[in-house]
């Protein structure tokens, strides 16, 4: 471990600089917190701004929620139960 500095004033200076680079650090993560916030809330409004208008209607006629057709089978649970 490295020895203190003895003399007053050397360990001024250093706590001076540490809380210097400590204030630069915190002032370095608000900003960059803030350029995060500001671009999250930014692409948040342009999605929430794109799905608010009405989709476009093809030839015509009414937009309608896709619709998947299909087949289905039940499986009985007892003959295929897990050991």
């Amino acid at each position: 471990m490295p020895r203190r500095p003895r003399h007053p004033l050397v360990r001024a200076l250093s706590l001076v600089v540490g809380l210097a680079l400590v204030g630069v650090l915190l002032v370095f993560g608000l900003v960059v917190a803030g350029v995060l916030l500001i671009g999250g809330s930014l692409v948040f409004a342009l999605r929430q701004w794109s799905r608010s208008r009405p989709p476009a209607s093809v030839a015509g006629r009414p937009h309608q929620p896709e619709i998947i057709e299909g087949d289905f089978v039940v499986l009985n649970q007892s003959r295929h139960a897990v050991r």
